[in-house]
């Protein structure tokens, strides 16, 4: 049974239909915006155990200069794995990697926009935090990687090496089945 993305009023609302929809799709969970001339950005409050899996969006704004953007858990600066294969748009391949860093560092761009597409799983759980997504900007590629550590996080923080302006940071939650 498909459900409407537009209702119109009088339309019935079955608990069938409640069932589909409660049981699919993402989550608005928060947005947070970047402020002015800032080189990290805390977003708190973001993971709980409502939900294991999350998708983080940044988009907007402008970086001081192009830049890649990085991540850490909230307060942890140790153990983290990550690699990077991205292209040129002319077409040539490259990789880079953080072997126990103390941050990810590729998880987005800053430059023309202030650009993040990733799926963060377990966050919230006593379980290793990773991550898959997508860098889009000055080259394009996958971004995948690890915090290897077993605690349980509520937040992340984004940082830059100069700074950044404006854009949006938005984490929606993948409801459980």
């Amino acid at each position: 049974m498909a459900i409407s993305s537009t209702f119109v009023t009088g339309q019935v609302f079955t608990a069938a239909d409640a069932n589909l929809m409660a049981n699919s799709g993402l989550v608005f969970v928060k947005s947070q915006t970047i402020g002015t001339g800032v080189s990290s950005v805390a977003v708190t409050s973001a993971f709980s155990s409502t939900y294991d899996n999350y998708r983080i969006v940044a988009s907007g704004g402008i970086g001081s200069a192009l830049q890649a953007m990085t991540m850490i858990m909230t307060g942890s600066t140790a153990n983290y794995y990550q690699i990077l294969a991205y292209w040129t748009y002319a077409g040539a391949p490259t990789a880079v990697g953080v072997n126990n860093g103390a941050s990810w560092g590729f998880i987005g761009e800053s430059g023309d926009s202030n650009t993040i597409v990733i799926d963060i799983l377990n966050p919230n759980n006593t379980k290793y935090t990773q991550f898959s997504g997508h860098y889009i900007g000055s080259v394009a590629g996958t971004v995948a990687g690890y915090h290897a550590i077993t605690t349980a996080y509520t937040g992340f923080t984004i940082a830059v090496p100069n700074t950044m302006t404006g854009g949006t940071i938005t984490v929606y939650g993948y409801r459980k089945a």
